[in-house]
């Protein structure tokens, strides 16, 4: 998924179809001069609809499409003709996205399955014909209701990742570099920080031809919750994440305190992040040797399942995989 095709925010203007307006028509033939009322009621407006596809994983497609329109509903007619109803829109999206009101910021719905319908913005209802407002007292109504107007308001789709491994750390931790050797997935990978600035999805194979998905998010610094760097754009696919592995390198001069720092940075995003089931790799250890290894573990914040791992020499790399397959069959269960 390269950088320049990976879209995960929208802004849309939807608007939905005016429904059609009713007839106001009395029924003639050659038998019948004054006959009674018969006018259809009118065509319901064209509602707008997101739909959930799993074939996609970006909204790339909605990014220059900035106004979507419906129709409007037909008229109706005479001899209780009903208009036709105007033409849905539908917006294809991928699983996990996101829709917003763009004035409140509130959230409206979430797209969790595969051709899961939402409307966003519906369309206006068709009018009454006079037919229908005939009664015992008013047998010849001369009028006729209108359509109901379509809405007319602003939208954004958001995307949030979904994976069963997600990678949390700083700037330049090893994130794109493991997720390249344990997947076949091609970030860009740069001895500089914020080398990654998309989300990046790999499957990672397991034993006996299992696998899960894992997600290369762009690293956070201290204070991303505050929209410093650019873990605030990101921070949002974390949690749609089952596991969240930390990942911080061995020459970290505190392995402890910039752990502390990644799980305040979630807690202050969203505390709830905190309840998800965590494992914490200490990477870059291929220039270590067990002694050093050993000495290192007293440094290591307790209560967590933890692992030394380098990407280059492979140190570690399968202990990691069966410690993150063991917590996601936790999470399963």
């Amino acid at each position: 998924m390269s950088g320049t095709n990976f879209v995960d925010y929208v802004k849309i203007c939807c608007r939905s179809g005016a429904g059609g307006a009713g007839a106001v028509h009395f029924h003639r033939d050659k038998h019948t001069a004054k006959g009674g009322p018969d006018g259809g009621d009118g065509g319901r407006g064209g509602h707008i609809i997101v739909r959930g596809n799993k074939q996609l994983w970006t909204l790339l497609h909605l990014k220059y499409r900035k106004h979507v329109i419906a129709e409007p509903g037909e008229k109706g007619g005479s001899t209780l003709k009903h208009g036709a109803d105007g033409h849905d829109e539908y917006l294809d999206v991928p699983i996990g996205t996101i829709a917003r009101d763009a004035e409140t910021d509130g959230v409206l719905f979430e797209i969790t399955e595969e051709g899961q319908e939402v409307i966003i913005a519906p369309g206006g209802r068709g009018g009454k014909g006079n037919n229908f407002f005939k009664t015992a007292t008013l047998q010849t109504p001369r009028f006729a209701q209108p359509g109901e107007p379509g809405v007319e308001e602003w939208k954004i789709l958001e995307l949030k990742l979904l994976a069963d491994v997600g990678l949390v750390g700083f700037p330049n931790a090893g994130k794109s570099t493991l997720l390249s050797v344990v997947s076949a997935a091609k970030p860009e990978i740069a001895d500089y920080p914020f080398t990654t600035l998309v989300p990046n999805l790999g499957i990672v194979g397991y034993r006996s031809d299992r696998s899960f998905v894992m997600a290369d998010i762009p690293g956070i610094i201290e204070g991303a919750h505050t929209g410093k760097g650019i873990g605030i754009r990101f921070l949002r696919h974390i949690e749609r994440n089952s596991i969240l592995l930390f990942m911080i390198p061995c020459d970290s001069k505190n392995i402890k305190a910039d752990y502390d720092i990644l799980v305040n940075e979630l807690r202050e995003y969203n505390p709830e992040l905190l309840d998800k089931s965590s494992v914490l790799a200490i990477t870059k250890c291929d220039m270590l040797d067990n002694e050093l290894i050993e000495e290192m573990r007293k440094e290591i914040p307790k209560g967590i399942p933890s692992v030394f791992i380098s990407s280059v020499s492979g140190l570690g790399i399968d202990k990691l995989k069966d410690l993150l397959w063991e917590q996601l069959n936790k999470e399963t269960e």
